[in-house]
């Protein structure tokens, strides 16, 4: 891969997997893909990338048990993280937050300020390593 800045995005779902790829891909990104926790705990320590997007609705573990892991590690902490979810009810937030997230971006995406969001928790992930 170039010097692109990559994402890793975590997703069961074929069809949001692929939009987000799509939206990712379009504004220049390198997209990683992982349809399960396993996979994603493998990919980013390997692939090191500079987000990770993270469904909360995953098969076998879900997306806040694999977040609590990769900040665990020491291999892939440095990492942000952001819930990607249709969970949008009172407290699902913090239980993200908690577990490690970064942020959260409720689904439907908002396909015309997403490229926007990304770039700001990349940029405000960047800025506070060290």
């Amino acid at each position: 891969m170039n010097d692109r800045r990559k994402v890793l995005v975590v997703e069961d779902n074929e069809l949001n997997l692929e939009l987000v790829t799509d939206l990712l891909e379009a504004h220049g990104y390198g997209v990683l893909q992982a349809r399960n926790g396993n996979e994603a705990l493998e990919l980013a320590s390997r692939e090191q990338p500079d987000l990770i997007l993270m469904d909360i609705q995953l098969p076998e573990m879900d997306g806040l048990e694999v977040t609590r892991l990769l900040k665990q590690n020491a291999d892939t902490r440095h990492i942000a993280v952001v819930a990607l979810t249709a969970h949008a009810m009172r407290g699902d937030e913090g239980r993200a937050r908690r577990a490690g997230c970064s942020g959260y971006i409720t689904k439907p995406i908002d396909t015309r300020g997403f490229a926007r969001a990304v770039e700001n928790y990349i940029e405000g992930e960047a800025g506070q390593e060290g």
